[in-house]
């Protein structure tokens, strides 16, 4: 592939920075600036209607919402909170959006760890658990159950906006891209001209393996970088800190964000189970 049909911009956002890689020959540096532009843009929509930690957005207007209340929600919410109960329930419960007052307790007011006690435990139980929101598609809207409810789409949200960063593509003209959230979560959109894929190494760990990539996305999780902040929904504990990461394929980038954090929580024969269950799924081992 040539340097004059790869065009590589980057922008920050989410709090990670994310990456854009064009191969295709009728465009040129500009065209693919402007585009990366466009994507940004809308990364940063999103950002502002799902981030719980922005007082306008939508995720912290559900939060105040009232035990029994109903509220309509926008599409992407709706999109995201659908996944995620979906998920929850295929994983048992591993992938939990609702685990924030969890991390909290763990967590001293100034980041560094502490171990709570079991009655700070058992007072958050009420607060923890996708039954604590029903959805409903007729009109798009939620009930939620409890108050506040704390909904952190961190495990889903990244992958979200490459997902929807493709109908920027699209309306661009865009057919041959690779999509990277912080090194965590890629998607491949068509391939670069004269090859067969987009080709993504893994870890150490995984040989340094080589991944081929067709219309296909890519996420990984794990703790080298920020220590061990993954937790069990299951049993309110953190889960055992380990350097090795966990890779997982999937047909989009949600879905493979999701089930790589829910795959940080299982063991691999969990995962394994699920993704034979599903075909389209991978869940790669060293």
């Amino acid at each position: 592939m040539t340097s004059d049909t790869h065009y590589t911009n980057h922008f920050d956002a989410m709090a990670t920075t994310f990456s854009v890689v064009i191969a295709q020959p009728d465009i040129d540096a500009t065209y693919a600036s402007q585009v990366t532009n466009a994507i940004r843009l809308e990364v940063e929509r999103l950002e502002e209607e799902l981030s719980r930690f922005r007082p306008t957005s939508e995720i912290w207007r559900l939060g105040n919402l009232k035990p029994g209340q109903r509220s309509r929600i926008t599409l992407a919410t709706w999109d995201c909170l659908s996944l995620a109960k979906a998920l929850h329930q295929e994983t048992s419960g591993a992938l939990d959006i609702t685990i924030a007052p969890l991390m909290r307790l763990w967590r001293n007011p100034d980041g560094t760890p502490r171990t709570p006690q079991e009655a700070e435990l058992e007072e958050i139980k009420p607060l923890i658990g996708c039954h604590l929101f029903d959805l409903h598609e007729e009109d798009l809207s939620i009930t939620v159950h409890t108050s506040p409810l704390t909904l952190d789409l961190g495990a889903i949200g990244k992958g979200y906006a490459l997902d929807q960063a493709v109908s920027v593509l699209n309306d661009w003209g865009i057919q041959n891209a690779l999509l990277n959230a912080g090194d965590s979560t890629l998607l491949a959109l068509g391939k670069p001209p004269d090859e067969p894929a987009w080709t993504v190494r893994l870890d150490a760990e995984h040989g340094h393996r080589e991944i081929p990539l067709v219309e296909q996305a890519l996420s990984a999780t794990g703790q080298a970088e920020q220590g061990q902040h993954i937790m069990d929904p299951r049993t309110l504990q953190p889960v055992p800190f380990t350097t090795r990461r966990r890779y997982t394929l999937a047909p989009t980038a949600a879905l493979a964000d999701g089930l790589s954090t829910a795959f940080a929580v299982m063991t691999d024969p969990e995962a394994q189970s699920l993704c034979s269950r599903h075909p389209t799924l991978t869940f790669l081992t060293p």
